[in-house]
């Protein structure tokens, strides 16, 4: 059975693997554009909407942050529903990145609050360091709303290792220990292209824990964060990756800001970002 893994499979192998972060601080604006709007949100939403125009045919999949737009209160949240709701409107695939981590009736409210309603999104991101009982509500929404979610794996800040470094008796760490069970876990949801409806985040910056957590999840499409501000390089992409698919590679800031780069000067914002996808594209498929 095809599924919406699948349609992101396809749509890697078409476009490349770029995911554009929609992580939209009101600061990264053009001022002009911030002076043109009364409210920041609706600053916000202007942006994102020329961003998704200028690279929709180049990119794989947006990642729309929800904390930036919590903290602009309820107008914030307004313009992120919007956002989601524009990306749907384009066809795009549109992962929301929520980190929904908790138990029971709570996980069960978190996963029709982001599957349906105002905040439908395609994928979310989730936290299993609860446990795998965490994931269970969800999982109905991913055969009947052919939907998915991106478990954090090997995450890609400074203090990653913290916690999901450390080793049990046997050897394994936290984070070892996390890609196997969500491995056992996403053998119920198989796809057409060899990838279930689970997938993982998995961070680049870890270079020596790659190709461990790809061996560990042989089957499972990887969200990859940590290019470039974060220090990641395409070359370290390549142990997440399978002939080239298998994986998208998340960049944010790199993309939003592109048009302050020198590089960029006499482009507007959008084409700065468009720019810098195809810069970013061509740099992975390069190295892959």
């Amino acid at each position: 059975m095809k599924t919406l893994t699948d349609r992101l499979y396809v749509r890697v192998a078409e476009v490349g693997n770029v995911c554009l972060g929609l992580d939209t601080d009101i600061s990264y604006l053009p001022i002009d554009m911030q002076r043109r709007h009364s409210r920041p949100s609706d600053a916000v939403l202007t942006f994102n909407k020329a961003i998704i125009d200028a690279t929709l045919d180049v990119t794989a999949v947006y990642k729309v942050q929800i904390a930036y737009y919590e903290a602009l209160g309820l107008p914030g949240l307004d313009a992120y529903a919007k956002t989601l709701a524009y990306l749907r409107k384009k066809g795009a695939i549109v992962i929301a990145d929520v980190k929904r981590g908790d138990i029971a009736k709570t996980a069960e409210m978190y996963a029709k609050a982001h599957f349906t309603g105002d905040f439908e999104a395609d994928f979310i991101t989730v936290n299993p360091y609860m446990g795998m009982d965490t994931l269970a509500p969800f999982y109905p929404y991913l055969e009947e709303n052919d939907k998915g979610i991106f478990a954090l794996a090997a995450t890609s800040n400074p203090g990653a290792c913290e916690i999901g470094g450390i080793k049990s008796a046997d050897g394994e760490s936290v984070c070892e220990k996390i890609a196997g069970m969500l491995a056992k876990e996403n053998a119920a949801f198989p796809g057409e292209n060899g990838y279930g409806r689970i997938g993982a985040v998995v961070g680049c910056t870890d270079k020596n824990g790659l190709a461990k957590m790809r061996a560990l999840m042989p089957d499972i499409f990887f969200l990859i964060p940590g290019y470039g501000a974060q220090g990641g390089t395409a070359e370290d992409i390549r142990g997440c990756l399978k002939d080239g698919n298998g994986g998208v590679v998340n960049s944010s800031r790199g993309i939003l800001l592109a048009w302050q780069k020198p590089e960029n000067s006499g482009l507007s914002f959008d084409e700065a970002a468009r720019a810098e996808v195809l810069r970013m594209r061509e740099d992975i498929r390069s190295a892959v």
